[in-house]
């Protein structure tokens, strides 16, 4: 018999070893062993029982199999993944109580190789996830990943415990903590916690929005480029402006529908302004949102009547989210209007804005992709501090509405 080292990677400083008693062969035989001062540095992974007892912050690797993604304190889901954020481990593959599972937070790195949501498939799999221990949506969890491997996966090397720690720089979106307080609230109760939560943020000026825009909304494959709303092209930021073949700022929710302008607040948060070709913008006008009417000559794919505007398909659950947001946040506080969604059309100048049933219609069809979850992502990190809790929990549409 031999005995071999696990390599997955524990808190540096932990001597104990994990060792399998497993049949040599002479290939394992003549194996050169790892460094002994590298193996001090691998501990045994924890069982996800461990790390439920052990919400003492430090830094360990736990072995589990991934169950589903966690949307609250008590609550798992096995499809229908909202988003990357997040996965469950347990002991067992079939586990479906939420008390025996551990909520892992994936930080921006892992989201796209660990995330439900992009990789559905996952479930099932027995994983190594390294993080501090701590809790995470309210309830025993690991913070702050650093690594997820296949569990055994000999490929997967041990990491160096002279590896800098994850760039600092990187958005530390957490919407487990951001959302504290949610958990089991629908209807108004909900709409209340909600807007309270985001309702904190930098209010930003008119003037800052330009360059707000060009952050949120930049081609992720030319730097200098924004991606018009409604045309889906690409323009070069420097060509804003009021002429006809430039691109403004076009308030989804029309400014008109509460008379708030361009005021400070509603008037300038990003959660709802877009970059728009200037024609187009204008076509749009304070027009309602419904189906029907007739194509756009310089936005194809979308559609006006009299009385409603019909966005292209790729973007019709990105302007539902951005309504069904303006309605949580704006309630009548600090000057603003109350903002409200309603079942109807030619709203003028009241501050409704529709057609509801269209825009959860929309909403379902069209769920957050990776270019409206990142411009969530900048708004939070680096703009107004606040997020649009319809992109990270679009089931949260039908939880209000």
């Amino acid at each position: 018999m031999l005995i071999t080292v696990r390599r997955s990677v524990a808190a540096l400083g932990v001597a104990a070893l994990a060792v399998t008693p497993t049949l040599a062969s002479p290939l394992t035989a003549m194996a050169a062993p790892w460094p002994s001062s590298m193996s001090a540095a691998y501990a045994a992974s924890l069982s996800v029982t461990d790390a439920l007892a052990r919400q003492d912050g430090s830094s360990q690797t736990v072995r589990g199999y991934v169950v589903g993604q966690p949307t609250g304190t008590n609550s798992v889901v096995t499809s229908k993944y909202p988003n990357d954020y997040a996965i469950a481990l347990a002991d067992r593959a079939g586990e479906t109580d939420p008390s025996k599972m551990l909520f892992i937070q994936l930080s921006s790195g892992l989201r796209s190789t660990w995330g439900l949501a992009s990789n559905p498939n996952l479930r099932g799999t027995q994983v190594d996830a390294t993080g501090s221990l701590s809790a995470y949506f309210s309830h025993p969890g690991l913070k702050s990943a650093s690594s997820i491997a296949t569990a055994g996966d000999p490929t997967d090397p041990p990491t160096d415990p002279t590896d800098p720690p994850t760039d600092p720089t990187d958005p530390p979106s957490d919407p487990g903590d951001y959302y504290a307080g949610t958990e089991g609230l629908t209807g108004p109760a909900l709409k209340t916690k909600l807007n309270t939560i985001i309702s904190k943020q930098t209010v930003l000026s008119y003037g800052d929005v330009w360059d707000a825009l060009g952050k949120t909304d930049q081609d992720p494959n030319n730097s200098n480029n924004v991606i018009q709303l409604y045309t889906g092209k690409s323009t070069p930021k420097s060509n804003n402006g009021g002429g006809a073949d430039n691109w403004n700022r076009e308030h989804v929710w029309a400014k008109s529908h509460g008379d708030f302008g361009t005021s400070n607040g509603p008037g300038t948060d990003v959660h709802h302004l877009r970059p728009t070709d200037v024609t187009v913008n204008s076509d749009r006008g304070n027009l309602d949102f419904d189906e029907g009417g007739t194509e756009n000559d310089e936005a194809p794919g979308n559609f006006s009547d009299s009385d409603s505007w019909e966005p292209r398909d790729a973007v019709k659950g990105d302007v539902a989210r951005m309504i069904f947001y303006m309605a949580v946040r704006y309630e009548g506080s600090g000057g603003a209007p109350d903002l409200e969604v309603n079942d109807k059309v030619n709203n003028g100048s009241a501050p409704y804005m529709g057609r509801l049933s269209v825009l959860k219609a929309w909403s379902q069809q069209d769920p957050p992709d990776a270019f409206e979850k990142n411009r969530n992502e900048v708004i939070f990190t680096s703009i107004q501090k606040n997020r649009n809790p319809f992109i990270d929990h679009p089931e949260w549409v039908a939880a209000i509405f």
